[in-house]
């Protein structure tokens, strides 16, 4: 057992695990060349960083401007899939718009009875609204911070007061702690000692919507070997399923997460509270179902994609990590509304790009062509070995540990 590693630096800690033979001397090794001194103040017991693989797609065209979007991501196809999409949607017209723009927080309390305390709260909104601001005024300065509080119902005597907050150009989610937790101080100190029970941001951010529509002619999604409006009528069939069957919608979501976590993760912003929003959101009629819609309208196909993306510019990670800043610059978006609508086409064109995929050729055609690089790689492959490897490995009729390893042997050789 390791005592008190979080007293240690990283490179004593390293020695540490060497010591006590967790890893080895290379081991070691390959984290100290990953260090980096800001990342060692992010976290906490930090030993290196693990890296995930940084691309970018190289244009997608949203409300007639065109953008290049960084994208984080260790999964082969995700990149080339949003690639495709955006290709297909250059055939037609994409609009994305915030529909709104505000985060929620809670103070979250028991034994209320809901009638009394809501025309308590009625009565006392000037006063908790400009108490919230007050723990955070810089937010209200810049024409944000708290607008407006409600009441939810629970049931069995418990509640939710809800607080509207306008994070400005902030994911804002330190903003909307502080904010509900003196809040609760106040009912705390003023008659709710006892039912008060807890403060915090919500991540179904229902009210920092996006909604994005695109409109594309049959012609966009051809494929040698189909006819066009077949496609089109597949995709649409497909994508039923998803709002028919949790199980298909899962995995239907997922890939239009594989776009949008990567955007997410790229621009600095919390990948992890928007995948718990988005899959929150697709439930929220009470039956989980499909984020996005196709359908065949006349000789048109037309998709939507409406998502919770309260995603920020500035605040966070943001101004801290150097490849943050950088990848912000490549996407030069100028607010976050901007960014969230930019982040939800990349996840509506993956999606597409995956129903093409799985109502022609199947989704392993090309993905599986994308994960041989990985499996050369697993084996052992060197780079300038990769490519030979899976051109071979692409003629054979089993692609396995197996085959690659005697494949790479059969090369040196």
């Amino acid at each position: 057992m390791i005592m008190k590693f979080h007293q240690l630096t990283s490179h004593e800690r390293l020695a540490q695990l060497v010591d006590k033979h967790l890893i080895d001397e290379n081991d070691a090794t390959l984290l100290n060349t990953s260090y980096s001194s800001i990342h060692e103040k992010m976290i906490e017991n930090y030993i290196g960083n693990y890296a995930i693989p940084l691309g970018l797609l190289p244009k997608i065209t949203v409300n007639g401007t065109d953008y290049v979007i960084p994208m984080a991501t260790e999964e082969p196809s995700v990149i080339a899939a949003a690639a495709n999409g955006a290709r297909m949607f250059s055939y037609g017209t994409v609009t994305a718009q915030a529909i709104n723009r505000e985060m929620i927080g809670q103070v979250l309390m028991h034994d209320i009875e809901f009638v009394e305390f809501e025309q308590y709260v009625i009565k006392h909104e000037s006063l908790l609204i400009a108490l919230g601001n007050a723990a955070h005024p810089s937010m209200q300065k810049r024409g944000g911070g708290l607008k407006k509080i409600t009441v939810r119902n629970l049931g069995d005597k418990m509640v939710s007061l809800d607080l509207l907050v306008d994070a400005q150009e902030a994911m804002g989610a330190n903003t909307v702690n502080t904010m509900a937790e003196a809040i609760a101080v106040y009912l705390r100190d003023n008659g709710f000692s006892q039912q008060v029970d807890l403060a915090i941001l919500s991540n179904l951010a229902t009210q920092a919507l996006v909604e994005v529509r695109v409109s594309l002619p049959f012609n966009a999604v051809e494929k040698v070997g189909f006819r066009n409006v077949e496609i089109a009528q597949k995709i649409a069939q497909a994508n039923l399923y998803s709002h028919i069957d949790p199980y298909r919608a899962t995995t239907e979501n997922k890939g239009i997460m594989n776009g949008i976590d990567a955007v997410v993760m790229a621009s600095g912003n919390d990948w992890r509270a928007i995948a718990a929003g988005a899959h929150a959101y697709a439930s929220y009629d009470g039956k989980y179902t499909s984020l996005s819609k196709w359908q065949v309208i006349d000789d048109r196909l037309e998709g939507s994609l409406t998502i919770p993306l309260p995603v920020g510019i500035v605040g966070g990670s943001i101004g801290i990590v150097p490849l943050a800043k950088v990848n912000q610059k490549l996407l030069k978006v100028t607010t976050a509304k901007e960014l969230a609508c930019v982040i939800a086409t990349v996840g509506l064109a993956q999606n597409l790009a995956a129903l093409r995929a799985l109502v022609t050729n199947g989704i392993q055609a090309g993905h599986m062509q994308l994960q041989l690089k990985s499996l050369a790689l697993a084996v052992g492959a060197k780079p300038t070995e990769v490519t030979e490897l899976v051109q071979r490995l692409a003629k054979m009729p089993l692609r396995n540990t197996e085959t690659a390893l005697k494949l790479l042997k059969e090369m040196r050789n």
